[in-house]
């Protein structure tokens, strides 16, 4: 289906109402601010969201809060191991009345998809998601049939250690612009957790919703008029081109990797309330951008090395440009050069 064009949101309006929907999140989830605001920066930037984590740290409801709070249609996507691609995309079924076949649409025509435990069903059904994520439409019975816009994915993955699980092939695990982890909460953070459910007296959590789908294009319109300094996209080469020559890894990063890190750190950047992005906007996603699309060898896996270890290594290595400007474009804040804020660093385990 063709939605009318949003006209741009001004980097000011994004970073005021990206603020409201975080804070708006945060009335239901607790201490996944950093996680929060990346994830918003995948969706703001076109892309699609991987939890991987342990089971009860608040992935699902992560997600539902989201979608509540961006106004967006939801649908729900519980993978077991029998799941079949036509639960996903959809199937022709046969209308007696009509005495004809008819497409049912999947829970995949929605604004955002949940696909809870993506990992506990087989490849084939979790690849009847790529042509969805990669091209936003689906295919069949031959016929090609558009998904709304806004469409974005939210996965969560349990450790492929634990028990019933399935690797994600490499193809899929590119399309997600970011996986990301939260951990356990801190004492204190786990304390306000269990407060608050005593306080609302019952599990259903409610998010207010803060924009709407419209709005939501016109903050993605926002972010792709954010301007791109040549040398900062030369680094997301860069960084991306290291992975593929690192003696540890046998798979490097595609260049779906150094796109989806220049797009996350543009839409990082205007959620910060500036018009441009910063070589440490890049270094904030390096890691939950690019640890995902790469492979360690067996002997370094061996040894215990892990794809961020490597990825945090080469940002080390890999020389970025000078910072853009002493004075950013953000209202009525002047800060030194190189500050972005936040630098923390939201990443797999």
């Amino acid at each position: 289906m063709t939605e009318p064009t949003q006209p741009a949101l001004p980097v000011a309006d994004i970073a005021r109402l990206t603020a409201a929907i975080l804070d708006e999140v945060e009335t239901a989830v607790v201490g996944m601010r950093d996680a929060l605001e990346i994830a918003l920066g995948a969706i703001l930037a076109g892309g699609h969201i991987l939890f991987e984590d342990v089971p009860g740290v608040g992935k699902t409801v992560a997600a539902r809060s989201l979608s509540a709070a961006l106004g967006l249609d939801f649908a729900r996507l519980q993978c077991t191991p029998d799941l079949l691609p036509a639960d996903i995309t959809g199937a022709m079924v046969f209308d007696p009345a009509a005495r004809a076949f008819e497409f049912r649409p999947g829970p995949v025509f929605t604004g955002l998809l949940l696909a809870d435990e993506i990992n506990r069903t087989g490849p084939k059904t979790q690849s009847a998601l790529l042509e969805a994520m990669a091209e936003r439409h689906v295919t069949v019975e031959g016929v090609t049939h558009s998904l709304p816009a806004p469409f974005h994915v939210i996965a969560t993955s349990n450790p492929v250690e634990y028990e019933g699980t399935y690797p994600l092939p490499e193809a899929q695990l590119d399309r997600f612009m970011v996986r990301l982890a939260v951990g356990y909460p801190e004492r204190d953070e786990e304390q306000d957790i269990l407060l608050r459910r005593v306080a609302r007296r019952e599990e259903a959590v409610t998010v207010n919703q803060v924009v709407d789908a419209a709005t939501v294009r016109a903050l993605q319109a926002g972010v792709e008029a954010c301007a791109v300094d040549p040398d900062v996209a030369a680094y997301c080469v860069d960084l991306a081109a290291a992975t593929r020559r690192h003696v540890s890894l046998e798979l490097g990063a595609s260049p779906r990797g150094s796109q989806n890190l220049l797009l996350l750190a543009r839409a990082l950047a205007a959620m910060d309330g500036r018009a441009f992005a910063l070589p440490e906007d890049v270094k904030r996603v390096a890691v939950p951008v690019l640890a995902h699309r790469v492979v360690v060898t067996p002997t370094a896996w061996a040894g215990g090395l892990q794809p961020e270890d490597v990825i945090r290594g080469l940002l080390d290595q890999v020389a970025g440009p000078p910072s853009v400007g002493a004075r950013d474009s953000r209202v009525g804040v002047t800060r030194s050069a190189g500050s972005t804020g936040s630098a923390g660093t939201v990443a797999a385990p």
